[in-house]
């Protein structure tokens, strides 16, 4: 609860912070409005470039990950299929242990 009232205040003050701010602008209105329209597109494209950036590095770290999970998978795949084919060949051939006994 206490919180909420912090997050209250600071957009409160904010608020108020933009609003003297605008009042008391050395330039005028027209002009400001201009200065805040051209900002903001500024930032919009800023973020639209960066939001681009980070999406092709994130596409490049998956496609890494895809590719190591995949050369992974195909490794333990042939160590598998190479146990079962120890195995196969030791199953076949009697060892020399088991024939001493006889």
């Amino acid at each position: 609860m206490d919180d909420d009232n912090k997050f209250s205040f600071f957009f409160l003050g904010l608020g108020l912070g933009v609003a003297v701010g605008l009042l008391f602008a050395p330039k005028a209105g027209e002009e400001t409005r201009e200065l805040i329209r051209s900002k903001a597109g500024e930032g919009t494209d800023y973020l639209k470039r960066r939001t681009a950036d980070i999406r092709d590095t994130a596409n490049d770290v998956i496609d890494r990950g895809r590719t190591t999970f995949s050369k992974q998978r195909d490794n333990l795949a042939a160590a598998v299929e190479a146990g079962k084919q120890a195995y196969r060949e030791a199953v076949r051939t009697p060892s020399s242990d088991a024939t001493e006994g006889i």
